[in-house]
């Protein structure tokens, strides 16, 4: 295969239209489906061989079961200079993006994925800080520089109803507009209801996407590739990190929900309480995964990545840091003054990083997951 390349046109890299971008994507999935050298390297390969021919449906349900590991790309050897021009990872991450819009409710929000996301995170978080803040001032300016350490210290600086009223209703919101995004996008790829309740592909399904299977660069899971064609599971681990680190605080958040609402315990509680000690290993956990997943993705290889979606995943990485780092800062001083400064600041973040989750990287969740499930039942049957 190598010798005869050798006598191949050479070419320069293709530039892909917006129009074009299905078009190309499905170019690769037959270049592939010929070719066949990649099928063990993860699932969208043997899903490339089920078909023939690929609808836009197929080729998006492909483009979100990509985790753009990039390890095809560098054993490919029709990648450019090679007049094949072959770049899946490439050509998925920008179809990827396009369902995020494509899907998204309401459907005028979708321009948003098109922004610069690391900005419009930032000044949305500083504008919610500064706007709470304001109110709480001139609602009680003492109550921001005062110390508070009973029960209840949390509330004396934003009332308990005023926070439950604002955090819930983003809360109810997110949970409306991704249960609807995430239906379009079940129902475009064919996905039946009947899939949830096939238990072994599910399990699968559930394992791959809580082991990252898929970053591990094939069934060895020597990793994948990110500076060069070097292996490393550095990627998936700092994405472990980051995935249970978030898990572990959204468990402190529901055991202290249940201690308030359940048993009268009102927040404060105790450093060694079950909801402080999962927020704190939670926060910490997600700080290393962010940290790190930020610093790969600033060395990641120019050829199979599309680095004009990186605003969107910064965006979502550098929020979801400062709400954990503000969250673990406010744990260390929560009995001094500065407590109701940096709770109205931390509350900035977390309402900023929810209000903008359904448009935001958040959503590559649940439909890689989906197109998981799709992924072995398929493969069952």
């Amino acid at each position: 295969m190598q010798a005869a390349n050798q006598h191949v046109t050479r070419s320069k890299p293709r530039v892909i239209s917006i129009m074009d971008v299905t078009q190309e994507a499905r170019r690769n999935a037959e270049v592939c489906n010929s070719c066949r050298y990649c099928e063990g390297f993860c699932a969208v390969f043997p899903a490339i061989e089920r078909r023939r021919e690929f609808d836009d449906n197929y080729i998006d349900y492909l483009s979100n079961l990509c985790h753009n590991c990039t390890s095809c790309y560098h054993a490919c050897q029709f990648t450019a200079p090679h007049v094949y021009d072959i770049n899946v990872p490439q050509i998925m991450t920008r179809v990827r993006a396009r369902t995020y819009q494509k899907f998204v409710w309401p459907a005028f929000a979708a321009s948003a994925f098109e922004r610069n996301g690391t900005f419009v995170a930032i000044i949305t978080a500083l504008m919610l800080a500064m706007l709470m803040l304001f109110g709480v001032w001139q609602a009680d300016p003492s109550k921001l520089i005062a110390v508070h350490q009973e029960a209840g210290a949390f509330y004396e600086v934003m009332p308990h109803g005023t926070m439950v009223a604002i955090m819930g209703a983003i809360a109810l919101f997110d949970v409306l507009a991704i249960s609807l995004g995430f239906l379009a996008y079940w129902r475009w790829i064919g996905g039946k209801f009947s899939y949830f309740f096939n238990w072994k592909a599910m399990g699968s399904a559930l394992h791959d996407a809580f082991t990252l299977k898929h970053l591990g660069g094939g069934e060895d899971m020597r990793g994948c590739n990110v500076e060069d064609a070097s292996f490393s599971n550095r990627r998936r681990h700092f994405h472990h990190w980051m995935m249970y680190g978030f898990l572990l605080c959204f468990a402190a958040t529901v055991t202290g929900t249940i201690y308030d609402y359940g048993f009268g315990w009102v927040a404060p509680y105790d450093y060694f309480s079950l909801p402080v000690l999962l927020g704190t290993v939670g926060g910490i956990m997600t700080l290393i995964g962010t940290a790190g997943l930020i610093w790969l993705k600033l060395k990641m290889h120019d050829g199979p990545a599309w680095k004009a979606l990186f605003g969107m995943d910064y965006a979502f990485l550098v929020l979801l840091f400062w709400v954990n780092m503000t969250g673990l800062v406010l744990l260390a001083l929560r009995e001094t003054s500065a407590m109701g400064i940096i709770l109205i600041v931390h509350l900035g973040f977390v309402a900023a990083f929810f209000a903008i989750l359904p448009y935001s990287k958040f959503v590559h969740i649940l439909f890689r997951l989906a197109s998981l499930i799709k992924y072995h039942n398929e493969a069952k049957s």
